[in-house]
């Protein structure tokens, strides 16, 4: 089953944990949904959206749990994204993990293919 990833704030997160859900970032609420990426999507994510940017956390979540709210739709460069038009709950996310900035970029972990 597909993983899709959320990189967002740890306070966010840790707000969204007290709350059941996560409603997304002031820009997902703005655009009306949350904004996620693919595996292959994410460090040009965290270059373009994120860099030097400290206590991020990545969410991981499998996409078969989020329902007909999640829509893969054409974005930077008519590449397919993951956006979800609901609210994240938090029992969906399969795990949450640092995003360390390092200097020049984040500090992905291992596991995670580029």
């Amino acid at each position: 089953m597909p993983t899709i990833y959320k990189i967002c704030d740890r306070e966010e997160w840790e707000k969204a944990l007290a709350q059941g859900q996560f409603a997304g970032s002031a820009v997902d609420r703005e655009d009306g949904y949350i904004h996620f990426s693919a595996a292959p999507q994410l460090r040009e994510t965290a270059r373009r959206h994120f860099a030097h940017r400290q206590d991020l956390v990545l969410l991981a979540v499998e996409t078969e749990v989020l329902g007909p709210e999640l829509r893969w739709e054409k974005s930077r460069g008519g590449d397919l994204f993951p956006h979800l038009y609901a609210p994240l709950a938090v029992g969906s996310v399969r795990s949450v993990m640092p995003l360390p900035w390092r200097g020049t970029a984040h500090e992905f972990p291992a596991d995670i293919p580029s």
